[in-house]
């Protein structure tokens, strides 16, 4: 396994980051745990997860997972760099939303690092990360608030998700007020093969500030990880976003063509969507979910995959990046 630094930090993470949102929903208890256990014998040592994970009734069961897995001991905690999030509502999905139950105010973030800490086991976590930008609470607040945190030993660093470049500009320019508030350290975006518009606005914000870049959905939910060939194969259906994006002839064409390169090249089209992230500047490592042992080989294979550069320049012809900024959207 290779391991770079979080950003602008000292802390030395995996350049795979282990996705635990099947855990629960999709994959029990047992066999999360053994993945998990896999995982750390493979070198990976960043682990994501967020407060919401388990959906539904279950909403936290994920954390729950993986705070019993802590608890077996055998130096699980001490070897791993574990991630949450914040900002969702916790009761069950269609109920009422309790005033102050959700998103970023300093009331909300202390009661849900508390209940993170206690389902995961723990007396403090690596990375807290803020799940979406909230519109109603200044940085002012949110900052006091985690420098409460800090200061107590709850959390060590914070990250963003899902945030545009300026949110991300703002966060840490309010930070940089505040004497001992190092501001975010990473942000966790879509970003993969297929969507690259994080390119234009989200990557430039964190690298100028110094955030490392954790790519979410790498594979885009399954649309290149050889879907077509699967289903010819009679193997797994596309579904949700993949689905939709195959209605499109355009599109369907183009992942042919993105399987058909690779097939040439005699390389796995999950593996290599993966190895691409590698490959962008700015990238930390992007996050994995695996609902199988097996998925998970396939996806340390992907770390040692070298990918040529008239590989390179054939799968930027058939998923062209948006240009640089501001040039992309300005001439």
């Amino acid at each position: 396994m290779e391991y770079t630094q979080l950003g602008r930090t000292g802390l030395k993470v995996s350049r795979l980051v282990l996705g635990t949102m099947n855990f629960g929903p999709q994959t029990d208890e047992a066999d999360s745990h053994a993945i998990m256990d896999a995982a750390l014998d493979a070198g990976i040592n960043f682990f994501d997860t967020a407060n919401v994970y388990g959906w539904g009734e279950n909403k936290g069961r994920t954390e729950s997972i993986i705070g019993n897995w802590f608890a077996k001991g055998g130096g699980r905690r001490e070897k791993t760099v574990i991630a949450t999030k914040v900002y969702g509502n916790m009761d069950p999905d269609g109920a009422t939303v309790w005033p102050n139950h959700d998103k970023l105010s300093a009331l909300n973030i202390r009661r849900a690092v508390d209940a993170s800490l206690k389902r995961l086991r723990t007396d403090y976590i690596d990375l807290y990360q803020f799940h979406h930008i909230d519109r109603d609470t200044p940085f002012e607040e949110i900052w006091q608030a985690i420098d409460v945190l800090v200061q107590q030993g709850k959390i060590l660093y914070v990250g963003s998700s899902n945030f545009p470049g300026y949110k991300i500009a703002q966060a840490n320019e309010a930070a940089a007020r505040r004497a001992g508030t190092i501001g975010l350290v990473s942000e966790q975006c879509l970003y993969n093969l297929a969507e690259r518009r994080a390119e234009m606005e989200v990557i430039p914000a964190a690298r100028d500030y110094g955030l490392g870049v954790i790519p979410w959905s790498p594979l885009h939910g399954g649309l290149l990880g050889g879907i077509i060939k699967k289903e010819v194969q009679g193997g797994r259906r596309a579904s949700g976003r993949a689905a939709d994006t195959l209605k499109d002839p355009a599109a369907r064409a183009r992942i042919q063509a993105y399987e058909d390169l690779l097939d040439k090249h005699g390389l796995e089209p999950g593996e290599v969507a993966l190895a691409w992230l590698l490959t962008r500047p700015g990238v930390t490592g992007p996050i994995v979910g695996p609902r199988t042992a097996g998925q998970l080989e396939s996806a340390l294979r992907a770390v040692e995959l070298e990918l040529s550069e008239d590989l390179l320049t054939g799968l930027d012809e058939i998923f062209p990046g948006p240009g640089p900024s501001p040039e992309a959207f300005a001439w």
